[in-house]
């Protein structure tokens, strides 16, 4: 079937100024334009739209996703197992912080105790999924399953106090690193605080600290596509300028 810009955007249930949009930008072109000038969508497309949909649903950048859809490479199927699977992994981490939420009121109605490292295991491990969700494969073929297993399992067992402090640290370093990169100057006075900052963040998820692999991460922040687009959604070159700091501080140069 083919569909105009207005009943894809009405089934889709976006909107026809996103259509044009994403027209615009090269991650969904019609198919043709018709006799009266209006944009028509066939069913390649459509399994585009959704495509896209779905990776919005994941939190992914439309810069991201438009070189994911528009490579040489994407298949479609292998995509929609890619979806499903991530999809799953978002399920299982509401399905945690439910299940949370119903131990909590029912502690608090006193039908059953629950201790204070209970009261944040579903938030641990939803930090825990969602890292693997972005980053396991890479981390796992840089550190190995050892260490990412040692990581995961010191985030577990952190106390409600650690917990809070992290999470403190991690609000902290971003608004750090994001006054640092306004000076430009990686070796700066802000822009070594965020490296410690950074290190003293590593310390509770690493079992053990080493210039060399702070540096390692370092690297990859800007090697990695999906780090890079991280530390990049707000400003471009804060990924660069994160490495630079950070290498700065430990003194590696070649990580």
């Amino acid at each position: 079937m083919e569909y105009t810009i207005q009943k894809l955007g009405r089934m889709a249930g976006i909107s026809t100024r996103t259509l044009r949009y994403y027209d615009e930008i090269g991650i969904l072109k019609p198919a043709r334009m018709n006799s009266s000038g209006y944009r028509i969508y066939g069913q390649a497309e459509v399994d585009r739209l959704q495509h896209i949909l779905f990776y919005r649903e994941l939190g992914l950048s439309l810069e991201r996703i438009n070189e994911l859809v528009n490579s040489d490479s994407f298949d479609g199927v292998s995509a929609l197992k890619d979806h499903r699977e991530q999809l799953l992994d978002k399920k299982r981490q509401l399905d945690l912080l439910i299940s949370n939420v119903e131990k909590t009121i029912a502690l608090h109605e006193g039908r059953i105790t629950m201790t204070d490292q209970e009261k944040f295991e579903g938030f641990k491990q939803k930090l825990i999924d969602e890292n693997e969700l972005k980053y396991g494969q890479e981390i796992r073929e840089k550190y190995g399953e050892d260490a990412v297993a040692r990581s995961n399992a010191k985030l577990k067992n952190m106390s409600q106090s650690e917990y809070e402090e992290v999470t403190r640290l991690t609000e902290e370093l971003y608004a750090t690193l994001a006054e640092a990169f306004k000076t430009g100057d990686p070796a700066g006075e802000l822009a070594q605080k965020t490296a410690e900052l950074h290190k003293k963040w590593l310390t509770h998820y690493w079992s053990s600290y080493s210039k060399e692999a702070h540096a390692g991460l370092a690297q990859m922040y800007v090697d990695d596509e999906r780090f890079k687009a991280h530390y990049d959604e707000k400003v471009p070159g804060t990924a660069e300028f994160l490495r630079d700091a950070i290498l700065i501080y430990t003194g590696v140069s070649n990580p």
